[in-house]
This record gives C-alpha cells, sequence and structure tokens, in this order.
C-alpha cells in the first residue's frame, strides 16, 4: 500500500490545504493528515481542535485519515508505514524552506521521498496566518475555509458570524 504523510500545524485547515489532500488521494492508497505540535508557532487551536476540524474536512475521502504526531516528522513516517511526505507549495517564496527541509529528511532517512504539490490558482495566496487574521478582525472568511472552520474560529474569536455581503446596483 502506497501510503503519504501530509504534515502541518494546520491552525486551521483551509481549502487550499483540502485542494492538496484531494489531489494526494487520487496518488496514493492511503494518505494521512498529520497535524504536527509546533513549539515555535503557538497555536490558535489546540492539538485536538485541529484534530477534530481536519477530520470533520475529510470524512468524504475513504483513503484519507487524520492523526497528530509529536517529534521527528521522518520518524513518525516511518511508524505509519509511509515512504513519502506530501508538502504543499504555495508560492517560489515557500519553495527555499520546504526545500530544505525536504534534504533534512532525505539526510535523515534516505528511504522517505518529499512529493511537492501545488494547489489550484485560486489557493495560492491563501494560508492559515492569513485566515486567521481576517476571522480575528471580524472579516468573513467562508470562501477560505470548510463552513465548521470557520464556525469555530468565529466561536475562538467570539465574533458574531460574518454577514454576507450583497451588492446593489
Amino acid at each position: 500500500m502506497r501510503t503519504a504523510i501530509y504534515p502541518g500545524s494546520f491552525d486551521p485547515l483551509t481549502n487550499g490545504h483540502l485542494d492538496v489532500v484531494q489531489r494526494a488521494a487520487k496518488l496514493f492508497d492511503r494518505v494521512v493528515v498529520a497535524v504536527a505540535q509546533n513549539s515555535e508557532k503557538p497555536p490558535l487551536f489546540t492539538v485536538a481542535e485541529r484534530l477534530e476540524l481536519v477530520k470533520r474536512s475529510i470524512v468524504h475521502l475513504p483513503n484519507v485519515e487524520a492523526d497528530a504526531f509529536d517529534g521527528l516528522l521522518v520518524n513518525y513516517v516511518v511508524r505509519q508505514k509511509a515512504r513519502a511526505i506530501v508538502r504543499g507549495l504555495r508560492a517560489i517564496s515557500d519553495f527555499e524552506f520546504e526545500f530544505q527541509l525536504a534534504l533534512m529528511n532525505r539526510k535523515l532517512n534516505e528511504n522517505v521521498e518529499t512529493i511537492f504539490m501545488m494547489p489550484k490558482d485560486t489557493y495560492t495566496f491563501l494560508s492559515s496566518r492569513i485566515v486567521k487574521e481576517i476571522a480575528r478582525l471580524g472579516g468573513d472568511v467562508t470562501v477560505f475555509v470548510p463552513a465548521h472552520v470557520q464556525a469555530a474560529l468565529t466561536q475562538k474569536f467570539n465574533l458574531a458570524p460574518p454577514v454576507k455581503q450583497v451588492r446593489t446596483p
């Protein structure tokens, strides 16, 4: 079985993340969306909350599952009996950092490959950080995240649900 791990903090999961998950699900027999603990970035959502948001977002994908991990990614990949890491690249600015990570992971375990995938062009500008900032300021993020993620952001920031703007001629 060809298994791939799609790691990330997913704080929160965006439609861009989901696009990469759906693309990976077509290429691999099993995809694990692995919610990482990241001590360098204080998260908005706990690991348990992020894991639940991911699980609800992938329920329609039969060969995709969600899990959480801590520690070295390559060790987690081996424990999951996977051979590939899937990483999303939004823009050229992502490449240098992701390339360094891929080379380091290869150095740590030469049997683990990294696959770079680009989301649809409509999601190349999208990041969890930007989504959180828009939500924190009361903006409408419904086109950027699944509905349950938008609801979680609204609750986390104690905001009223967004009002869709209607343009009048």
